[in-house]
């Protein structure tokens, strides 16, 4: 068992990670220890980044122990790079001890931080991250710092100590193009406000959500673009970061609609918002964008139906949940218990046209399906005669009237053996008026095993 991590007191009196902990307990006897939990290590990780999104929305990890940020063009609210750096060391002293460095890329900047280094030549080797032999073969060749290996050609590092050597080393100088890849994509459209001092009631916060709303739907318009969804991330001044999103069944940039759906998510939290301390940014991104050119109206005014139902979907599906409230669409497939699926109605946009039948003839197929169908017992012709008794629920219906079959061959092209069922179905009546959708699974003399009747659906 090794020392996975230490602190400051323990570090000052000669304890490093990596040390055995029996050598550990010999050196300090009132050592006290915890065991190492990699999990809550990351979880505390992903918080930690979180907190820093108030610096830059653009934010990367580098596990076990680093968080890394691109803070180009973020700095001016802080007064330089320097200030905002100081910022983040005083905000999160309190509960973890860090150290910030900046640099011109990423590599360099996570290596200055975790070897506490003054600049990047004055690294050690161990910077590069190879593997162990790696950095040994150049401990052994006289190579100690990223300066010893600065002027080298890359073509004869790569050639004695790998490739991997020579491009780490790169990316360290700045003589590669090296990329930040954020945790978590930048949205299209990003606002934010930041307070002198922090806020703790939800109506301001609720003002200045219609602030930023307002903002960001103008500058939708200058895109004729709508939003599909829309989120609100709020700081709070001791580094907790509360997010809470809307979504819309259509495209919105109606300042009043998106706040008036906020307030829906808000009230209707199992967690109430707890402003505690108060809350010192707030910041509104639109991430989901989609066209929405300026409508036109009838001559006599008035507004779109659509629009009132998208309006109706979107407050439900805030109060309830987007999965409890759907919409069913018509999917081109032969099948009936497939040509219908009932999908989250704000997945849906706009309600697609429903293949309506020729003017004049029955429904093809009934208003309620059983899934899966309900096993009947028949007497019919043989071999393919419609039903003319069946017991279904223990009740028999006696058949005074039957129209069919509509035969459905089965999806063979899904099937590994190519095989499958038919159905035949009937439209029938029973003495009582009242008419069922039955098939017929299967055909007499096709298959070993007889055929089996099921009713599938109710006619209204």
């Amino acid at each position: 068992m090794r020392l996975a991590a230490v602190d400051p007191r323990a570090a000052a009196l000669g304890i490093a990670p990596g040390l055995t902990l029996a050598d550990a307990r010999a050196r300090l006897p009132e050592l006290v220890t915890y065991p190492h939990d990699a999990i809550a290590d990351r979880a505390f990780l992903e918080r930690l980044a979180e907190a820093c999104e108030r610096y830059s929305p653009s934010i990367a990890l580098d596990p076990p122990d680093g968080v890394t940020l691109d803070i180009a063009g973020c700095t001016h609210p802080f007064g330089g790079e320097d200030a905002l750096a100081a910022d983040a060391v005083r905000r999160f002293a309190r509960f973890v001890t860090l150290n910030a460095a900046i640099a011109d890329t990423p590599e360099a900047a996570q290596a200055l931080a975790h070897h506490n280094a003054p600049c990047v030549e004055a690294l050690p080797v161990a910077a590069l991250r190879l593997d162990e032999e790696a950095t040994t073969a150049l401990l052994r060749a006289g190579l100690k710092t990223v300066g010893d290996l600065a002027d080298r050609p890359s073509a004869a590092l790569a050639a004695r100590f790998g490739p991997l050597a020579a491009d780490r080393l790169a990316r360290l100088l700045g003589r590669v193009d090296s990329r930040l890849t954020p945790r978590r994509k930048r949205p299209p459209i990003l606002v934010e406000r930041r307070f002198a001092e922090p806020v703790a009631m939800i109506d301001h916060i609720i003002a200045v959500a219609d602030e930023l709303l307002h903002e960001a739907c103008a500058m939708l318009a200058g895109r004729d673009q709508g939003c599909r969804r829309c989120g609100i991330a709020l700081f709070r001044s001791d580094g907790d970061v509360r997010r809470l999103s809307v979504e819309a069944g259509q495209p919105q940039r109606d300042p009043g609609t998106l706040l008036r759906l906020m307030r829906e998510r808000i009230e209707g939290l199992r967690d109430p918002l707890d402003p505690g301390f108060g809350y010192d940014m707030v910041r509104l991104g639109l991430a989901r964008l989609e066209a929405l050119p300026p409508a036109q109206l009838a001559l006599e005014g008035g507004s779109l139906s659509d629009d009132a139902l998208a309006a109706l979907i979107d407050r439900l599906s805030i109060r309830l949940g987007r999965a409890q409230v759907r919409r069913l669409v018509h999917v081109d497939s032969h099948l009936p218990e497939q040509a219908v699926l009932a999908l989250p109605a704000q997945d849906m946009g706009r309600p697609q046209p429903w293949p309506l039948p020729d003017p004049g003839e029955p429904p093809l197929r009934p208003i309620h399906l059983f899934d899966p169908p309900e096993v009947i017992e028949v007497i019919a012709e043989v071999p393919d005669g419609p039903p003319h008794r069946f017991r279904w629920r223990r009740t028999l219906h006696e058949v005074t009237r039957a129209e069919g079959p509509e035969r459905l061959a089965s999806q063979w092209w899904r099937r590994a053996d190519g095989g499958g069922l038919t159905r035949d179905y009937y439209r029938v009546e029973d003495a009582l008026g009242r008419r069922f959708w039955v098939f017929r699974h299967g055909l007499y003399g096709h298959e070993k095993a007889q055929p089996a009747w099921y009713l599938h659906g109710l006619f209204a």
